[in-house]
């Protein structure tokens, strides 16, 4: 065996080490067994068995029918729906329904939340989750993510409009995270105690420890955005990528899979921008499903989240489907380009004036 091993460079102490899974990760970190942490711990395992679902189904979507493609239907944020959207967007009701955990779901892919069924044990906690972002890689086979949060229900929902959600900044989430499905499928998540990833084992079927407290680099080489959106957007977003194309060391990268794309941000460092367009100002990521759990996830890792000028976790939403740009990453990265946007704005003030 010893032979073997060294023949694969595999030191054999690392077949030997300590397995954490996510279910037991969640209640050391919670440094507790009190009935919230255990609730926790449950939440994140369910999550994580809709993670290893989807995962499943992806996998296998080139060899299966009425997989790929599209439904024919647009979502109510007026976007083209994805057949893995639907199949997603019902994994999760599915696997939450009968859990006892939760109250209510709400999704970018719904245009109210789905309150659990009096029928069924209903918990206290609120879901909220963007079930594929970037299904349109599914198709050609690039990478995608599902982003999700966890808060808890504040006081009665009588009128089942989930009006607590729009009194809550994003501070005031419990957990957060991402699942990535790509080469191997990765969850990321924090309980506000660090950020820690962890890898599918498909021989186990759990999901081990691979990093624990991640720490994205105060400064990184990468800027992440979609310049074909160039002219559209802001002059000091312009004036901060032609500042990335005149000086050395930065790397474009961009996917169009927001969760692959903060992915290599928090593991390498740098910039990931999705700023406002003149045809949509406000940008088109959702607050409660996406920028808000990104924002509480690399928060934790030391880095910064902002939608050019506020703390995106100091936001409070107007609405369900509230809209923010999306300026995350590093520390310095971010407010560099918030330099950009304050001087911009100064300029235009003296110009006024």
């Amino acid at each position: 065996m010893t032979s073997t091993l060294q023949s694969f460079n595999i030191p054999e102490q690392a077949l030997d080490r300590d397995c954490t899974t996510l279910s037991r990760h969640v209640l050391q970190q919670s440094e507790s067994f009190s009935p919230e942490a255990q609730d926790l711990s449950a939440i994140m395992s369910r999550i994580a068995l809709a993670g290893k679902l989807i995962s499943r189904r992806l996998s296998r979507a080139g060899l299966m029918a009425d997989v790929l493609g599209f439904t024919g239907e647009t979502n109510v944020q007026g976007e083209s729906v994805k057949k893995m959207d639907i199949y997603a967007n019902e994994v999760f009701i599915s696997v939450f329904k009968q859990s006892g955990l939760v109250c209510r779901l709400a999704s970018e892919e719904m245009e109210k939340p789905y309150y659990i069924p009096e029928n069924c044990p209903i918990g206290r906690y609120t879901l909220l989750y963007d079930p594929i972002d970037g299904s349109s890689n599914v198709d050609i086979n690039i990478n995608v993510g599902s982003i999700f949060a966890i808060r808890q229900q504040q006081g009665e929902d009588l009128n089942g409009e989930a009006e607590d959600l729009l009194q809550q900044n994003g501070r005031q989430q419990i957990a957060a995270g991402y699942i990535l499905y790509g080469p191997s499928t990765m969850l990321v998540y924090s309980i506000g105690r660090g950020a820690h990833s962890f890898i599918l084992d498909p021989s186990l079927g759990e999901f081990i420890l691979a990093q624990e407290n991640i720490k994205i680099p105060e400064h990184g080489p990468i800027y992440s955005t979609n310049e074909g959106n160039f002219w559209q957007w802001d002059e000091s977003i312009r004036d901060y990528t032609r500042y990335v194309h005149r000086h050395e060391g930065y790397t474009a990268r961009y996917s169009g899979a927001l969760v692959g794309d903060i992915h290599r941000i928090l593991m390498q460092g740098g910039v990931f921008l999705y700023p406002g367009t003149v045809k949509n100002p406000q940008g088109k990521l959702r607050l409660l499903y996406e920028t808000a759990p990104l924002a509480f996830l690399i928060e934790q890792a030391g880095g910064r989240a902002s939608n050019g000028e506020q703390n995106l976790l100091d936001i409070v939403p107007e609405k369900l489907h509230h809209r923010t740009p999306l300026v995350i990453g590093s520390k310095e990265d971010v407010n560099l380009v918030e330099s950009f946007i304050s001087e911009h704005k100064r300029r235009q003030t003296d110009t006024l004036s």
